[in-house]
């Protein structure tokens, strides 16, 4: 029976890989082309590039992975009871645990691997990118930026330069601020510079244009004002805001009160913790619903939907319904345990089903439409096939 576990273990793992490679790949990619800007903008190398794509993979390999299983576990299933495998597994007397185990057990690991990823790795990766975007902002004004150019800064904050001269000194500056969703600035100003920090943008002899959500619009002249750089140039990881994503599980289980992130909101921090502590839980669910869809034998002869269309369908709107308890919590500390629900009562309710032996049906309607579908077709292509052969 260990050589019958192995096998379908390791049928489960290589699908798990064949899956899981290129959705990563591809998520990874279009995260990384999200980023290009701050290499082409700021003038980085190639291995800062490579750098940041790899504090990337971290934050998304816990979401994707769980959804690979699911495909690796139905698609495996599938094709072992098209090739009659499951049948003849059944007609020798063996015991169902004989499949399930290896999956669980799987399952479990990719849970730990989910834990550890999310709690150690991310908190890391996600901090590493932000002080990457420090550093690479932190000289950005002075020496990369070309001239008669506009280039975004941050998202809502947008600098254009017409000279730039020896001494950091700048001439021609036009900033355009709307990251405040209470008024709208613009600032001119005749020559500025940076100091050599990074940390602020001197502006002399100038003005600035304010507008408020009403429209009405007041304009200042100013002999020199100072515009804080701070935010985005600081590359100290203790100087860096850092929000409840960049924070280590120690703080999360045990906040400093002092500080001045978790002063301002509190509850993203208590929403951020029990985030950390379900997440894993949901490749352990997401098996369960997959042997429960796929995992007992049956007719491949009857038109039915392929039982991984069922399964995603109920992973995906598990994800969705844990996304939603997450985001809830933020509002109030009441919705805590719904994080936790979502996956535990989906374990509860599939291993009951399998311990029952209860399929997981599609309502006999939408089964029915998909036959009288599938039947269509294939009069369809009969007829047109006949027909292609006949004008022959």
């Amino acid at each position: 029976m260990k050589l019958l576990e192995t096998y379908i273990l390791r049928r489960i793992f290589q699908m798990f890989l064949v899956a899981l490679i290129p959705v990563l790949t591809i998520i990874w990619t279009i995260q990384v082309l999200g980023r290009i800007n701050l290499v082409t903008d700021t003038g980085q190398s190639m291995g800062s590039f490579m750098l940041l794509a790899s504090y990337i993979l971290p934050t998304i390999l816990p979401v994707v992975m769980p959804f690979a299983f699911v495909i690796g576990i139905t698609q495996t299933l599938t094709a072992m009871n098209n090739d009659s495998e499951l049948p003849v597994i059944d007609a020798a007397g063996a015991s169902r645990s004989i499949i399930y185990r290896p999956i669980i057990g799987l399952a479990v690991v990719l849970g730990i691997v989910s834990f550890s990823v999310t709690n150690f790795l991310e908190p890391a990766s996600r901090l590493g990118v932000r002080q990457m975007i420090a550093a690479a902002y932190a000289d950005l004004l002075s020496s990369v930026i070309e001239e008669k150019t506009f280039r975004s800064i941050e998202e809502g904050l947008y600098v254009q330069i017409s000279e730039r001269n020896s001494g950091r000194l700048l001439k021609g500056l036009f900033v355009v601020d709307y990251r405040d969703p209470n008024f709208d600035l613009i600032y001119y100003a005749k020559e500025g510079s940076v100091d050599p920090g990074g940390t602020s943008l001197t502006m002399r002899d100038g003005e600035v244009h304010r507008k408020t959500p009403d429209g009405r619009i007041s304009i200042i002249r100013f002999v020199s004002y100072a515009f804080d750089l701070s935010a985005m140039t600081k590359s100290d990881g203790e100087a860096l805001p850092m929000s409840s994503g960049d924070r280590g599980l120690g703080f999360l289980l045990n906040p400093n009160p002092n500080d001045p992130a978790y002063q301002r909101s509190p509850s993203k921090f208590y929403s951020e913790l029990h985030r950390r502590l379900s997440d894993w839980l949901y490749p352990i669910a997401f098996a369960l619903v997959s042997l429960v869809v796929a995992g007992s034998s049956r007719s491949h002869r009857q038109a039915r939907v392929h039982p991984m269309i069922y399964a995603l369908i109920v992973a995906f709107g598990l994800r969705w319904l844990g996304f939603s308890a997450t985001n809830l919590v933020e509002r109030s500390p009441s919705y805590m345990p719904l994080v936790y629900a979502i996956p535990l009562v989906t374990i509860v309710i599939s291993s009951y089903m399998l311990a029952t032996n209860r399929q997981l049906h599609m309502p006999r309607t939408i089964t029915r439409n998909i036959g009288r579908m599938n039947s269509m077709l294939m009069r369809r292509l009969k007829i047109s096939s006949n027909s292609g052969g006949g004008a022959s």
